[in-house]
């Protein structure tokens, strides 16, 4: 895929959330506690400030915890407490099924593990859009 179609898919993606913040916006509950936020309009050429530099510091000196799911497994307490070295756990995933990338407990994206220098990582190959991500929160 080119940039360009990167980008085409981009914008389409883009006039799509607008389309439907427009439509829940026209067909919101007036009970409906939530409003949108009215934000400038983002500019390269606009310097960051040294006040708002501080405050982009601060959040992102923020720690959080990334995790890789393999897939999960329920068993009973009986069946937990008879594994030992060798048992295998069968898992809800099919194997070449992609992993589940997941920050401070929510999924974000998918992935592929990978082999750098003999250490493992992970390829993102679906990044969880945050539409998707506010729907599963609700």
């Amino acid at each position: 895929m080119s940039e360009d179609d990167a980008m085409d898919d981009w914008a389409a993606a883009m006039a799509e959330q607008a389309e439907e913040e427009g439509a829940e916006g026209k067909a919101g509950d007036k009970d409906s506690e939530v409003s949108v936020a009215e934000l400038d309009e983002l500019s390269e050429d606009a310097p960051i400030t040294q006040k708002e530099k501080k405050k982009l510091d601060t959040i992102l000196d923020i720690p959080v915890t990334i995790s890789m799911e393999v897939g999960r497994s329920h068993i009973s307490i009986r069946n937990l407490l008879q594994l030992n070295q060798g048992s295998v756990v069968e898992l809800d995933r099919v194997a070449g099924e992609p992993l589940d990338v997941l920050v401070n407990g929510t999924l974000i994206a998918h992935g592929e593990v990978v082999v750098v220098n003999d250490k493992f990582g992970i390829r993102l190959t679906d990044v969880i859009s945050q539409i998707e991500r506010i729907k599963k929160l609700r």
